[in-house]
């Protein structure tokens, strides 16, 4: 496509059209953050706030709003939607001390004559006599033609009977909503291309819906078209399937059209989680641009690809959002992710140690599905603390345990090449397994040493899902010995550190001569 840069505005209505997300309600306070943030940090061009005559809390939110952005700089920046009832929209708006209404019209014909139950003149009419009284009181007025894309493909003739009615009337912007999220993106261009051509002094928005999934595509298609701005909210929030995403619209806009754009990219992502917050509608961890693990390669190839010559890295970086890229460690990881995250930590292992850390990562990648960066010294604490004997060998190991009741444990482990069953019983699963494991090592002379301390730990990210380090320090005569386990499984990782201190001292009876 032909790439002309030109400056296409974004208008922010997460604190309007967003707040129709089922279960979503921001207070007040809440509304004047995301606001503040909006325009003064994310540097969008307009904000749509509130619709008219909601509720006294509505009204607190919007006059702080709007007092804010007079002090600030960005009057005018702020819109408030309004209806078609002459005085009253235009009143609590004025009230609010605001400087712009959205007017609230019907851009087919079947809402106007259904849900309206007025002809077209009549409506035309209404909106007139509200245009020029919101006039008067200094506002700007811009209008949306609600449910303009099914108007447009049922009666064209009704959709251009009102612009021609309108065109001179001093609306600034006229806002052109997919208000069902219907229309493709060949339809969008052949229909905004058309209003565009028709009217060509005129503004025109396009407002899209999501419920196809092609919200973004849609929105190419207007400005290519000759849309001026393009309306969006943070993090899809919206009706139904909800509208364009503010952080797809912005990047593709610039990447991909060449579009000129006042935001602040760097702030997507911090504005995103605030929305996320106060909204209590979670981000996909897959969303382009704010999501948990876009900026994440699992695949050990692609890791590799990337340490020798960004095989894998596009124009859309994360350093672009202040984010980072990482390297997932799992089954599926290669040298080259373990190799990244270790200069990460600034850590430096021989070839060898790496191999051993890498099968360890693997092996626990089976049983859990992303191990952080936090649990990487956890793992290399515990593959590189010493050699690892085999003379005892967990083969199976079940625990059960239930509040106010003991719990029970059955394992089958292999000591010296002879495979063992037993049970034991316990004030907790670990109580019970030093039952069951004294049990069957009674047959070897052998009784675990006495517990000195036990130490449970997780990685500083502090993650439920995270690795958990055991380190039990152990009476043995004089001495104290310490052994290691690590495991996503708390009870587990403590009973791996058992069986290296049977394994330590089996060696060393194994060693001292007969």
């Amino acid at each position: 496509m032909a790439r002309t840069t030109r400056h296409i505005q974004l208008m922010d209505t997460t604190l309007r059209d967003g707040e129709q997300t089922q279960g979503v309600s921001f207070s007040p306070a809440e509304k004047v953050n995301i606001a503040k943030a909006l325009l003064q940090s994310l540097r969008v061009d307009r904000i749509e706030v509130a619709s008219a005559c909601v509720s006294e809390g509505e009204k607190e939110a919007v006059t702080s709003i709007n007092a804010w952005a007079r002090q600030e700089g960005f009057d005018g920046c702020v819109e408030v939607l309004g209806f078609v009832d002459h005085t009253r929209s235009v009143d609590w708006v004025v009230e609010a001390g605001g400087r712009v209404i959205n007017l609230l019209t019907k851009g087919s014909e079947k809402h106007c004559r259904e849900q309206l139950r007025k002809t077209l003149q009549q409506h035309v009419q209404g909106i007139l006599q509200t245009v020029e009284y919101a006039r008067e009181q200094g506002l700007a007025v811009n209008v949306y033609l609600e449910d303009w894309s099914n108007g447009y493909q049922d009666s064209r003739d009704y959709v251009y009977a009102l612009m021609d009615s309108l065109r001179h009337s001093g609306i600034r912007h006229f806002m052109l909503p997919d208000t069902l999220g219907v229309m493709s993106p060949e339809e969008v261009f052949d229909s905004f291309g058309d209003m565009c051509s028709r009217y060509p002094e005129l503004q025109f928005d396009f407002h899209p819906h999501n419920d196809y999934g092609l919200a973004t595509a849609n929105v190419m298609a207007a400005v290519r078209a000759g849309a001026s701005a393009v309306h969006c909210t943070v993090n899809c929030l919206g009706e139904r399937a909800g509208n364009a995403s503010l952080a797809e619209v912005a990047v593709v806009l610039r990447d991909k059209m060449a579009m000129d754009l006042a935001i602040d990219e760097s702030h997507i992502v911090r504005i995103s989680s605030m929305v996320e917050n106060f909204s209590g509608k979670w981000v996909a961890a897959n969303a382009p641009i704010i999501g948990a693990d876009v900026f994440t390669q699992t695949a050990g190839i692609h890791a590799d690809g990337d340490q020798k010559g960004g095989l894998y890295e596009s124009r859309l970086g994360p350093a672009r959002f202040s984010r980072t890229r990482s390297y997932a460690l799992g089954k599926m990881s290669g040298k080259a992710s373990l190799r990244k995250n270790l200069e990460l930590l600034g850590l430096n292992l021989s070839d060898q140690d790496q191999k051993k850390v890498l099968a360890r990562i693997v092996k626990l990648g089976d049983s859990k599905q992303t191990i952080t960066v936090d649990d990487l010294p956890f793992i290399i604490a515990d593959v590189l603390e010493g050699k690892s004997y085999q003379h005892i060998k967990l083969l199976n190991c079940s625990i059960t345990s239930g509040l106010d009741l003991h719990s029970t444990v059955s394992i089958r482990v292999d000591v010296q090449g002879k495979k063992h069953v037993a049970s034991g019983f316990g004030n907790g699963g670990f109580d019970a397994f030093i039952d069951a494991v004294n049990r069957v090592m009674q047959e070897y002379e052998y009784r675990l040493p006495k517990l000195a301390n036990y130490e449970v730990r997780i990685p500083k990210g502090g993650h439920t899902d995270a690795l958990t380090e055991c380190v039990i320090s152990w009476e043995c005569g004089e001495d104290i010995r310490k052994t290691r386990g690590v495991h996503a499984n708390q009870v587990f990782a403590a009973v791996l550190a058992v069986l290296k201190i049977i394994n330590i001292q089996l060696h060393e009876r194994q060693e001292v001569p007969g």
